[in-house]
């Protein structure tokens, strides 16, 4: 049974009994403002902050509970850091005269107040220069979307001011999270392996920065080969969470096809800690999308109501898929019915339905609502 900590009342009433209680003669009474009263009252108080220390001490002293600093000595015994925040990046182009170029490190201007800089020399073809760009800040909120305007900080010869996003930008990732990383401590004490489990690859995949998810099997490119798959959920929330880059092995790996992007950031950090003899791949689930018609919501069909099913299906996405794996009708059920409609129907689709592939991921397509 939990120890049951005493209020600040109960410490109060406490003292005023053991004085009462304890034999100073002549005392039958506290009167609200005499000093023995009052000096109870401190010392109830004392004593209730000295049971606040022991319970916050108490907190510290186990990872599954410790906050802030502790928690991250708690996760260093194992080798686990939170992860920083990172600074996405994208593509843009500009319309351009003749063979003009923008060069490295030219300053861009984003949308939403965010800035830029080229990480590289411009390619400039057709009348246009594209240029990678990183974020200069770092977090989600350096994720942006095709389409959006992007402009030159100072004018480059040739070149015109406003441009556009060609790439949406993506791999920006806020700091994590304390129960994020709680978990991955807590992971991480459970798993007592470090010699190349399956467990220890899903640890060291999922200590990059973005990485939320991946799943590991083992021998799927011939004996002695590990297959990692990874999907960054909020990073690149834009391509419904699929990593950006190419599937291969890390650079040192002269026995694969070398990774790039998020896939060859993955492969880079493993291959730091894999052993030796496996021949480690990481790669991008083939997203599969899954249309949704759900119906009979009566007056319930509302902007608010689809919204809230939709939110209810990708959170039911991203805990149960995963490549390769089946999705069942009870699944979808019970995701939208926790939302409280008083009636609703599935009509498509309907049954369990399993991804073509083993390397392919169901994703949450079109939702439609229907009275």
């Amino acid at each position: 049974m939990p120890y049951q900590r005493p209020t600040l009342t109960q410490l109060r009433q406490q003292a005023q009994q053991d004085v009462l209680d304890g034999g100073i003669a002549d005392v039958s009474a506290l009167l609200r403002f005499s000093v023995i009263n009052v000096l109870s009252m401190v010392m109830a108080g004392f004593a209730w902050l000295h049971y606040g220390y022991l319970d916050w001490i108490a907190k510290q002293a186990v990872p599954w509970t410790a906050t802030g600093e502790y928690l991250a000595a708690w996760g260093a015994l194992k080798g686990i850091f939170l992860k920083s925040a990172s600074a996405s990046t994208g593509t843009v182009a500009f319309p351009v005269s003749g063979n003009s170029i923008i060069p490295a490190g030219t300053a861009i201007i984003l949308s939403g107040g965010l800035s830029g800089q080229t990480t590289q020399d411009s390619v400039t073809q057709a009348g246009q220069t594209t240029a990678l760009v990183q974020c200069t800040e770092t977090g989600a909120a350096g994720n942006i979307s095709a389409g959006a305007i992007a402009t030159l900080s100072s004018p480059v010869e040739g070149v015109q001011t406003v441009g556009t996003v060609t790439l949406p930008f993506t791999g920006g990732a806020d700091t994590e999270t304390q129960e994020a990383f709680r978990t991955r401590v807590l992971n991480a004490f459970q798993n007592q392996g470090g010699y190349g489990e399956a467990a220890d690859y899903k640890e060291w995949a999922t200590a990059v920065s973005g990485i939320t998810r991946c799943w590991v099997y083992p021998n799927m490119f011939g004996t002695g080969s590990v297959v990692i798959y990874v999907m960054l959920d909020n990073a690149n929330a834009a391509t419904n969470g699929l990593p950006i880059g190419t599937d291969g092995a890390a650079t040192n790996e002269p026995r694969f096809t070398t990774a790039s992007g998020d896939q060859l950031r993955v492969a880079n950090a493993i291959w730091e800690k894999q052993p030796a003899t496996p021949l480690v791949i990481v790669c991008a689930p083939v997203g599969e999308a899954v249309d949704f018609v759900v119906s009979d919501l009566g007056v319930a069909n509302t902007a608010a109501n689809k919204q809230a099913i939709q939110s209810a299906l990708a959170d039911m996405f991203q805990r149960l898929s995963g490549p390769g794996v089946t999705l069942h009708e009870n699944n979808w059920d019970e995701a939208i019915a926790a939302i409280g409609l008083e009636s609703f129907s599935v009509s498509s689709p309907k049954g369990s339905i399993s991804p073509s592939a083993k390397g392919n991921m169901l994703v949450l397509g079109t939702v439609t609502t229907q009275d």
